[in-house]
């Protein structure tokens, strides 16, 4: 067997700022709203839950914003992270393209979720907060932030989705390693959560679900904010990171991708991956393709509507321009945790809107099929939302082969499945179930909300 490549940055070389795409983007994105008045809202209206330096990030329009030293001290522990060319996985594929991954998972949180959990965390530290709350689906975003929380001497409350609470209790452990305390959404803790019980006991929670419960004690205490690990335009900055280590490492193996794919849930595995190669195709007249992956049972780029909606089910959030299936959709008990979500960050959603992404969307069981192959040719067993990244670039490959070209494809393995083994065995046990949401089941979910 041969050895894969791998392709390596030195600490020297590793960016020392993270790029907005905002300041590059044609149309930029239609502005939040208050959801009373349907006015744009300012940074005063965020400052309750978050502090004023995430929220200029936020807003910002400059197309490079520098990484705090304390931030790149702690980022220089597992970065620059490695990209591979995936030799072993093109033999047993026997495909003539080739085929790079951008492997995340080398952290203490095992997925690139960290690169914005210490961000978000340092400047919360910085602006004298105590204690924070967030959200967490399959648990990678809620382990990240519990260790740089604890780091910075921080208070955490992490309110996981309930299905994910009890499919993946090693990541609740973990968090708890950490000293976070973990609680299973919706609870009885917060208003929001109690409306969700009292009109489904059993309801599995959602992402939409646990940011209301988060938001809503954030509110309450001026010395607790709140933190989200996905969707927001600071948090897809903090992750291009990945992707400029990225064009430094094809620039290295003297090659360049013509597609980069990544898996979609709010937006920021594929954001960090493919902004700054979009930056390359807006700017430097680059080709291309930017491929976001969702589940069939989530699909709210490939069939969702785009319009302003809530980021939470309670409607505490601002209204965004998104694609979405409605802030009360209730995603299918999928393992893919971190991609049941409701709607599309506001970037990705603009992006996709004038031409500048792709979207697809897989079914569970060819995802967990294509993460094995993977796991048996690269000796990586990755997330179960990576597994949907992987399925699309074995569909390029194999696409490019019956077309007779060769392509250069380039992924994101955002993380890990080390803690994903129960999954895995339901995979192996034929007890994985796919779904599909029909088009008609979106418009109705859709039509449901009062906006």
């Amino acid at each position: 067997m041969k050895k894969s490549t791998k392709i390596l940055l030195s600490e020297k070389e590793m960016p020392r700022q993270w790029y907005n795409i905002f300041a590059d983007m044609p149309n930029k994105p239609l502005p939040p709203l208050n959801p009373v008045t349907r006015e744009p809202i300012g940074p005063e209206a965020l400052a309750a839950v978050f502090p004023m330096e995430l929220i200029r990030q936020e807003v910002a329009t400059e197309r490079y914003i520098d990484i705090p030293e304390e931030v790149l001290n702690l980022y220089k522990i597992y970065r620059p992270s490695p990209m591979y060319r995936a030799i072993n996985l093109e033999k047993a594929l026997g495909t003539k393209s080739k085929i790079y991954y951008k492997y995340e998972g080398g952290n203490y949180s095992g997925s690139h979720k960290a690169n914005t959990a210490i961000a978000q965390a340092y400047y919360n530290k910085q602006e004298g907060i105590k204690r924070m709350t967030t959200e967490t689906g399959a648990g990678q975003w809620g382990s990240a932030m519990s260790f740089a929380c604890h780091h910075f001497g921080l208070e955490l409350l992490v309110f996981m989705v309930k299905v994910s609470y009890h499919q993946k209790p090693g990541r609740r452990i973990l968090m708890n390693s950490y000293g976070a305390k973990v609680v299973p959404s919706p609870s009885t803790m917060t208003a929001s959560g109690r409306k969700v019980l009292e009109s489904d006991p059993e309801s599995p929670g959602s992402l939409g679900i646990a940011i209301s419960e988060a938001m809503e004690i954030a509110a309450q205490d001026p010395y607790t904010k709140y933190s989200l690990g996905s969707v927001l335009n600071h948090v897809s900055l903090h992750q291009t990171i990945i992707g400029q280590e990225a064009l430094l490492q094809m620039e290295k193996a003297g090659d360049y991708p013509d597609v980069v794919i990544g898996c979609f849930g709010g937006g920021s595995n594929f954001s960090g991956i493919s902004f700054p190669f979009i930056r390359e195709n807006i700017v430097n007249g680059r080709k291309t393709r930017c491929v976001t992956v969702e589940p069939s049972s989530c699909p709210k780029l490939t069939k969702g509507k785009f319009m302003y909606d809530f980021g939470d089910s309670a409607g505490l959030t601002p209204l965004l321009p998104m694609y979405t299936l409605g802030h009360n959709f209730v995603p299918e008990k999928i393992h893919a945790g971190g991609l049941r979500y409701h709607g599309a960050g506001v970037l990705v959603s603009q992006l996709l809107k004038d031409g500048f992404v792709d979207a697809k969307a897989k079914m569970q069981r060819e995802c967990f099929e294509a993460g094995v192959f993977f796991a048996k040719n690269e000796g990586i067993l990755p997330a179960p939302e990576s597994n949907y990244a992987i399925a699309a670039a074995l569909d390029e490959a194999r696409k490019a082969d019956i077309e007779g070209v060769s392509r250069t494809i380039l992924f994101n393995l955002s993380g890990h499945g080390h803690m994903d083994i129960s999954a895995y065995e339901k995979y192996f046990d034929n007890n994985l179930p796919d779904h599909e949401m029909t088009q008609e089941e979106v418009d109705k979910c859709v039509a449901a909300i009062e906006i």
